[in-house]
């Protein structure tokens, strides 16, 4: 089932990313209560803040206001893992966003806690982590296969980053050589990213276009998957930082 909510993340966001080309959320409760009250087809998605002193009483808000998906970001060990799946209490489906060195290097770790539904990986602040030039580099070697790997033998759902609307050639890296990776890695979870149309409009057949090609991709074989990586690989080394 598809999810739709908000993203109330901002500590420490602005600090980490300053410079960089990246959006910060101005949502709030009352617009995750409000989005709650209308969704009849999917389930309510709520990004909370990384842990801190206040994210038991986070939880609890959002929990409140009906979400059904909680992600928490900057996860970089198995105890903040356990952490927040432990606060969540199986009251909701769990995802960790890693986004660091750190939360990269224990993965194996994270992925064998108990509770945790899935895992997804940032691209944004894992690059910036990481010192790489741009996002994209993120996706450029092995590492994303290699966590994918991971989190699959564990059980867990896996995802990254975001897609654009198909055959947006106006991205920096074409949205379908992102689309590729997906097929490649086994990933199965992505966000919308800000470069997609979300006019009432247009949403729905943007949305079921997007499902098309990937599945055209899961069908390709290992050698076009390779190539479309390779392409990848190619398409970031040309494309500066940031």
């Amino acid at each position: 089932m598809h999810r739709i909510g908000v993203d109330l993340e901002h500590l420490g966001k602005a600090e980490r990313q300053v410079g960089r080309s990246t959006w910060l959320s101005p949502h709030s409760l009352d617009e995750l209560r409000s989005v709650g009250g209308v969704l009849d087809r999917a389930r309510l998605f709520v990004r909370i803040n990384p842990l801190h002193a206040g994210t038991r009483d986070e939880i609890e808000s959002v929990l409140a206001c009906g979400a059904a998906v909680v992600m928490a970001p900057m996860v970089a060990s198995a105890a903040q893992a356990a952490d927040f799946t432990g606060l969540v209490a199986r009251r909701a489906r769990t995802v960790v966003l890693i986004e660091t060195r750190a939360g990269v290097d224990s993965l194996p770790a994270i992925a064998a806690v108990p509770d945790l539904d899935e895992i997804h990986i940032g691209l944004n602040d894992l690059s910036l982590s990481l010192e790489l030039p741009n996002r994209w580099s993120v996706l450029a070697g092995d590492l994303m296969k290699d966590a994918a790997t991971c989190a699959h033998a564990a059980g867990r759902s896996f995802g990254f980053g975001g897609i654009g609307c198909v055959h947006d050639n106006r991205l920096p890296i074409p949205s379908d050589l992102i689309y590729a990776e997906y097929a490649r890695t086994g990933a199965t979870r992505a966000l919308l990213a800000r470069s997609f149309d979300l006019s009432p409009v247009t949403l729905g057949a943007n949305v079921a276009a997007a499902l098309t090609r990937l599945a055209e991709w899961r069908a390709a074989g290992p050698a076009t998957l390779d190539a479309a990586h390779a392409e990848l690989g190619r398409r970031v080394r040309l494309s500066g930082t940031w």
